[in-house]
């Protein structure tokens, strides 16, 4: 919390503290009770044999599923791809400050040192795939983050309330036999010699990690909830129903043959014997009992990639061979229910995965479908404001402090251009609408200002003196075109004349040459 003068303050919210929800859940003493208790009212109901952290690897795990679908993966980089495009300069972060050191520091850091026109995107999309993502910093005095290293969120936990006298207070522990069964790496770090250690896990400051986190449910905190979780189950249920479906065409797809045997006057209790006899010379498919492993020749189930044998006799039927059709079945209207819903919890567009006709030219997804907008920049702002933290933390290692610490705006591309013109549309039909009040003088300019632009008095002042130096400006720029000289500094050498002959050392006037603001002469003077 920083002091930007005027009375007015500036928060980096970078635990997110005000996002938990009620005031009482700051107090980070039940969270993981509402959500894996075995109560009826836990998140997934009675789950005793559970403890948090092997269930959080169970669901990271079923991600690690998801990701190898289609629909999914496809739907990750979708979002990921959204969230990082680039404006119109060509950048992918847009760093504003007042302070153009600080402006190039953190243009230093973010494309020089953490190269985020290259690993933004995957960032981005583990954040999403998980729920949460982890960036280890390494700091040096005086320089700030010179490296930043990736962990896998299988490893990390995050740990708050641990001191009683300090709520706030967030530590993150490495522990690499965290998820030992569950496939990932537990080397690499073993020997790690940053952090505090202990005798199986490293701990780490608050300003050591990053931790970028989706917070949409105050149920699943301190750690985020992944964008795939409304779908997981819907993933499960698909993957059966496609299997199912598989299954079923593949098993009644062969085509069978029908043989019609011709048993002439051969007597009807020896008919039986005479076809198995048949049977018995062309195929013999025995089945072997699972219980003692040997042929059982006295039941024979019938096996589907086997013929059918049918007995005729009379008249001019002779022995002949039909063929079965195979099955001619087309409707998956099971699986297009739940490849649906499937997209529904995705939140993307259908058309733009190929299963619904064409795009209409837009540039991005987010043109195509407004509501996709609204997620991809609810992300871009789950990004921004952990990359904020990286960012206050370099600025302080290097000694900045008070309000120029926070002395910087990050915002990345808006992925939407029908947000832009909406916002044009809304401003264009507000401007008419003022004209013809004017016009008409039905309200005044005051009455304009207020109801329909929503200014305040300080507001409509600041902007009247906005407008009286464009006025200003104006004027200059009319007499340097059409006379050839600068009025304000016309005004200023005669101003110092005028000193000069007064005897008087006058203070130099600011703005001088030409960089006074607003530069229009008082009174007549160098009109």
């Amino acid at each position: 919390i920083r002091n930007t003068g005027d009375n007015q303050l500036k928060v980096f919210d970078v635990n997110s503290i005000q996002k938990t929800g009620e005031i009482e859940t700051n107090a980070l003493v039940d969270r993981f009770n509402r959500i894996y208790s075995n109560s009826s009212t836990s998140l997934y109901g009675q789950q005793a044999g559970f403890n948090y952290q092997y269930l959080r690897s169970m669901l990271y795990s079923e991600y690690d599923a998801m990701d190898t679908d289609a629909i999914v993966a496809s739907a990750l980089d979708i979002i990921a791809d959204e969230c990082t495009l680039r404006n119109e300069s060509g950048e992918m972060l847009h760093i504003r400050s007042s302070d153009e050191n600080i402006q190039k520091i953190l243009y230093n850091l973010f494309y020089d040192v953490l190269n985020i026109e290259f690993n933004l995107w995957s960032w981005t999309r583990n954040m999403c795939k998980y729920g949460d993502f982890f960036l280890k910093l390494e700091i040096a005095e005086k320089f700030g983050v010179y490296q930043v290293i990736p962990f896998s969120a299988f490893n990390i936990l995050r740990e708050e309330g641990m001191d009683p006298k300090n709520p706030s207070y967030v530590r993150f522990k490495y522990d690499a036999a965290a998820a030992a069964g569950y496939g990932t790496t537990a080397g690499g770090w073993a020997s790690y010699g940053g952090g505090q250690k202990d005798e199986n896990a490293f701990y780490f400051e608050n300003y050591e990690m990053a931790h970028f986190r989706l917070i949409s449910d105050v149920n699943y905190l301190p750690y985020g909830r992944s964008y795939l979780e409304p779908g997981r189950k819907l993933y499960k249920q698909l993957v059966l129903m496609e299997d199912a479906m598989l299954i079923h065409r593949i098993v009644r797809a062969p085509e069978k043959r029908v043989f019609y045997v011709n048993v002439g006057n051969i007597p009807p209790n020896e008919v039986e014997g005479y076809m198995q006899k048949m049977i018995n010379k062309m195929k013999k498919t025995p089945v072997v009992d699972p219980q003692t492993g040997q042929y059982n020749l006295r039941y024979n189930m019938q096996n589907v990639l086997e013929d059918f044998y049918i007995p005729v006799r009379g008249g001019d039927q002779t022995t002949k061979i039909d063929t079965t059709k195979g099955l001619d079945y087309a409707a998956i209207e099971d699986v297009t229910y739940l490849r649906d819903k499937l997209f529904s919890a995705l939140k993307i567009p259908k058309a733009y995965l190929g299963y619904e006709g064409e795009l209409s030219g837009k540039a991005t997804l987010a043109a195509e479908d407004i509501r996709f907008a609204r997620t991809v920049q609810r992300i871009q702002r789950i990004m921004v404001s952990e990359l904020n933290k990286i960012a206050v933390i370099h600025l302080y290692s290097q000694g900045y402090r008070d309000e120029s610490l926070v002395d910087f705006t990050l915002e990345l591309t808006n992925p939407s251009t029908i947000f832009e013109k909406e916002k044009i549309d809304v401003y264009k039909s507000k401007v008419e609408l003022c004209k013809d009040m004017q016009e008409q003088k039905v309200f005044s300019k005051k009455w304009i200002y207020e109801n329909i632009f929503g200014l305040s008095d300080q507001d409509m002042i600041s902007l009247q003196k906005q407008l009286i130096d464009d006025a200003k400006g104006n004027y200059r720029f009319k007499q340097i075109e059409e006379e050839g000289n600068d009025p304000a500094l016309s005004f200023l050498n005669k101003d110092d004349k005028g000193d000069q002959g007064a005897g008087g050392g006058s203070e130099p006037v600011p703005g001088a040459a030409g960089q006074r603001r607003g530069g229009a002469p008082r009174g007549d003077e160098g009109a």
